[in-house]
């Protein structure tokens, strides 16, 4: 009986999470190559150990033998051998493991840093945070505990090689799963992300039963669960958008904060043109256009944000332009703008197929509609154009009046104190008198 050797493989093959059967067989094909380094002259040679008492049989050419009697060389063959066959077990093990683990989140702890890569301690494995799998502005010590995502998992000749991420969207998704039940039950579901990693993250999420709030399931009493996430993003923003099937509601709800006044949709083009007031522009962009940028990620939609006054401008100018265009009435007017046309250069980009499938119009009319907003953009761009430079011009006339008036105003006052110094006497009535004066020659000089 040698229970030790059964003992022995249970615990490794336990440790290095391999199946006990390979471990025998490991065992087994080890001591062959050693029987055989020590008897070159013979092919004929088996080894078999008893799974359940661990009693080892060997023998060369039929014949039993005692692997006891092989040598020092013999056994460090064998030694070699085991070695080199338990780590290629190990290998295979640990890729399927962490195959099947893609997506999820594991915790680690933070080793050496390598050409801006961060290695992570797994326990069985090793695995690299490559820089642009990184947080932006995120820092990390050696030995501090790591959470991050698998994202690829590649099987090479010395070793597994493990790819994390912290960046990605599905990250996201699976902070969700561990800090949110209904979400990992099901329940809710999160619809689509869009994420600027470091910055900003848009969720938009539905709950399938209609007795569960999505939105305040993900949030949490008092904001308890949300903020578990935003704190180990390092304070990036999240904001959770409620889904809708319709297009315009999603649209509204992904550019909150900002409040919508309308949405017009333009299927041909994929663009929605969003109209907000003033004082909610701002907000409708966001910083750097992020918010504008993640609403558009999130809904599909290439989304432009107006005023009402841009938004009318742009409207006049095309209904003026088609209804110079013979054969055109109220209704063509009103299809077009439903179709999500609010503009001279819509028209242009959806040309005339569109009018000629959707709204059933002549081709030929179709296509002169399409050419006379052409013409008509592009004396409306030279327009816009003019009235900027007017504008620009008109700027920096009145700054260079202002800079001859202070020129003027400070030579006066140079002289002044001049006066006063010579005559030991204050002038300052006279420089308020002469004030006046001055601002009527800086005028004089930038009439001229």
């Amino acid at each position: 009986m040698n229970q030790e050797l059964v003992r022995i493989v249970e615990a490794l093959a336990r440790d290095k999470n391999i199946d006990p059967e390979t471990v025998f067989e490991d065992i087994e094909a080890a001591m062959l190559s050693a029987i055989r380094k020590a008897n070159a002259d013979t092919e004929n040679a088996f080894v078999r150990i008893d799974r359940k008492t661990g009693d080892i049989t060997a023998g060369v050419d039929g014949k039993e033998m005692s692997v006891r009697q092989l040598g020092r060389i013999a056994a460090q063959t064998a030694k070699q051998v085991m070695i080199q066959r338990i780590r290629e077990a190990e290998r295979g093990s640990i890729f399927e493991e962490y195959v099947e683990r893609k997506g999820q989140i594991v915790t680690g702890k933070c080793g050496r840093w390598e050409g801006g890569g961060l290695t992570v301690d797994l326990g069985r494995a090793e695995a690299v945070l490559p820089r642009s799998e990184q947080i932006p502005g995120e820092s990390h010590l050696p030995d501090e505990r790591i959470r991050a995502m698998v994202l690829d998992v590649r099987e090479q000749p010395s070793a597994v090689k493990i790819i994390l991420s912290r960046t990605h969207p599905d990250f996201i998704r699976a902070l969700f799963e561990l800090e949110v039940p209904e979400v990992a039950e099901k329940i809710i579901e999160l619809k689509i992300l869009a994420r600027e990693a470091g910055y900003r993250t848009k969720v938009a999420v539905t709950s399938l039963d209609s007795k569960v709030d999505a939105v305040g399931a993900c949030v949490g009493i008092r904001g308890s669960r949300i903020r578990n996430i935003v704190d180990e993003l390092g304070g990036e923003k999240i904001d959770i958008v409620r889904w809708h099937d319709s297009s315009k509601i999603l649209i509204a709800n992904s550019l909150k904060p900002a409040e919508v006044s309308e949405i017009a949709l333009c299927f041909e083009l994929g663009r929605a043109t969003v109209v907000v007031t003033d004082d909610q522009l701002s907000l409708a962009i966001g910083k750097r256009g992020q918010n504008v940028r993640l609403a558009a990620r999130l809904t599909g939609w290439d989304i432009d944000i107006l005023t009402p006054g841009e938004f009318n401008t742009g409207l006049d100018a095309l209904e003026k332009a088609i209804r110079e265009v013979e054969g055109v009435d109220s209704t063509i007017v009103d299809q077009m703008i439903a179709m999500g046309m609010v503009n001279l250069l819509d028209v242009e980009e959806v040309g005339p197929d569109p009018l000629v499938n959707e709204l059933e119009m002549d081709a030929e009319l179709a296509r002169t509609i399409v050419l006379k907003c052409s013409q008509e953009a592009k004396k409306f761009a030279e327009r816009q154009a003019a009235e900027k430079l007017a504008k620009e011009a008109e700027a920096k006339a009145a700054a260079q009046g202002e800079s001859v008036a202070d020129e003027a105003a400070e030579k006066l006052a140079k002289e002044a104190e001049a006066k006063a110094a010579a005559q030991g006497e204050p002038v300052a009535d006279e420089v308020v008198e002469a004030a006046p004066t001055v601002e009527v020659e800086a005028e004089d000089k930038q009439d001229s």
